[in-house]
């Protein structure tokens, strides 16, 4: 006879249950124990008026920080003037590292003061957001010797000047060079910001003749129907830029989806909240695409969790309000976010903020940041820990940028992966077949001896050379 205690036994046996009695609808069986609240980190957001822990904006009131007028007047472009806002939260040596570290980026300065106020200035060595924005010269790092400025080779792409046409149905428009804060580690910084003593950029201001030479290529190319608005950063175009450049595309019949993208929700999110005409130019252009049958979003970038706030959230909230659909694209950085409990808090929070989590990009290989790059392989990790983490769909892919213009390649994708010297070997069909294209693992990450091999440039071709053939050996024709 079966028996409740008979049950019991089975079950612990993992054995199946006969003549169970029928559960009640109303039954609550409890697989997992209660989830503490409090252990939800991903919805604890910093609220209340955090910039007055900076005695420079000790006397800031909400209504001034909370406008992006405010906010732009007072962004920091200088380094002196950087350094004299944190004096006496930081030692005198941290403020003369600060000072060599700036001599050596190849990245100009631009920082806002709401980015400036979630910094940890206790502890700045080892802050994220600091990492990002400011460089130090004791953390400085000789580049991997097969980096190039433009590593992605988007200039060799390039029909038009700030245009990069890759993949068959896509395309890269850059209508400025202006953002409003600069990232140490831009993979555009061949172009990016003003010119420093390690970097002569390549310009692309915000000309109306250039545009509309863009313009008619794209309207020529009949396979296009994909546009990213970069740059540079849509934040920093005026709202009549926005309307001209969304109208002109939305115009060209095969084009079907436009991206403005744009760093701004990350580092200056007062900006959608109160430069109305700003936000009400982007609605207009949804909301008109939206009618032709098009898709118009927006990209953005937030690489901590830190860098999502109460004012984050609010001005997230605004744009779904209005059916602003927003994605996400992380760059994964060294001491930033290459942890797993980080990388889970931040997808779990960007998607707490209706921000879809879509790439988190292996660092590319940009000059002077060699301390903020990590190995391929500690990306196969996080993504392993992070999916299941959350809904599928709000899982980011982690891609490899493809080294040369092979575009983005998902990280698993390798075709050989020689861990012991650095080297993974990618292929892309879509934009050039047969040909080979090559990631680098930072040196500092490898072994001794392998560092040693990399000193002799005779060694590094023999290496590459080995890669690439075991990489013919793996590659398979698909029919």
């Amino acid at each position: 006879m079966s028996t409740p205690e008979s049950h019991l036994e089975a079950r612990s046996a993992g054995l199946p249950v006969i003549g169970s009695p029928a559960r009640r609808d109303d039954e609550i069986r409890p697989l997992k124990p209660p989830v503490d609240p409090s252990t939800l980190t991903h919805k604890q957001l910093l609220g209340g008026e955090f910039w007055r822990r900076l005695p420079a904006y000790r006397d800031v009131t909400e209504e001034q920080f909370l406008d992006h007028s405010w906010q732009s007047k007072h962004t920091i472009i200088k380094p002196e003037k950087l350094l004299d806002t944190v004096q006496g939260l930081v030692s005198p040596e941290f403020i003369e590292d600060c000072r060599v570290g700036f001599e050596r980026a190849p990245m100009s300065l631009r920082v806002s003061p709401y980015l400036l106020s979630l910094i940890d200035w206790e502890h700045p060595y080892e802050d994220p957001l600091r990492i990002q924005f400011i460089p130090v010269g004791s953390r400085l790092l000789p580049d991997h010797p097969k980096l190039g400025l433009d590593s992605l080779h988007e200039q060799a792409d390039s029909p038009v000047a700030g245009l990069t046409h890759r993949y068959p149905d896509k395309a890269l428009f850059l209508p400025l060079d202006t953002c409003p804060v600069y990232c140490r580690f831009c993979t555009r910084s061949y172009a990016i910001g003003v010119d420093t003593d390690e970097v002569e950029k390549v310009h692309f201001k915000a000309k109306v003749e250039r545009w509309h030479a863009a313009f008619t290529y794209i309207a020529s190319r009949p396979e296009l129907e994909d546009i990213v608005v970069s740059g540079g950063d849509a934040y920093n175009l005026r709202p009549t830029q926005v309307t001209e450049i969304g109208e002109a595309l939305l115009a060209i019949p095969h084009i079907r989806r436009i991206r403005f993208a744009t760093k701004g929700p990350a580092v200056m999110p007062q900006k959608i909240l109160s430069d109305h005409a700003w936000t009400d130019a982007v609605t207009a252009i949804v909301e008109k695409g939206r009618r032709l049958h098009k898709e118009v979003v927006l990209h953005t970038h937030f690489n901590h969790p830190k860098e999502i706030t109460e004012i984050t959230e609010r001005a997230m909230n605004l744009l779904h309000e209005r059916g602003i659909f927003v994605r996400n694209q992380t760059v994964l950085q060294r001491g930033v976010n290459d942890t797993v409990d980080t990388m889970k808090l931040l997808v779990k929070r960007l998607g707490h903020v209706n921000v879809h989590p879509y790439y988190v990009y292996v660092h590319d290989l940009v000059k002077g940041v060699e301390d903020l790059r990590t190995t391929l392989d500690t990306a196969l990790v996080l993504e392993k820990h992070v999916r299941g983490a959350t809904a599928g769909f709000n899982t980011p892919t982690f891609v490899v940028d493809a080294p040369g213009g092979g575009g983005k390649r998902d990280a698993h994708s390798f075709e050989t992966y020689d861990r012991e010297n650095g080297i993974s070997v990618f292929t892309s069909p879509n934009v050039r077949q047969g040909q080979f294209y090559l990631y680098y693992d930072p040196l500092q990450l490898l072994s001794a001896e392998a560092q040693e091999r990399w000193k002799d440039p005779a060694q590094q071709q023999r290496m590459i050379d080995a890669a690439i053939e075991r990489a013919k050996g793996q590659v398979r024709p698909f029919r």
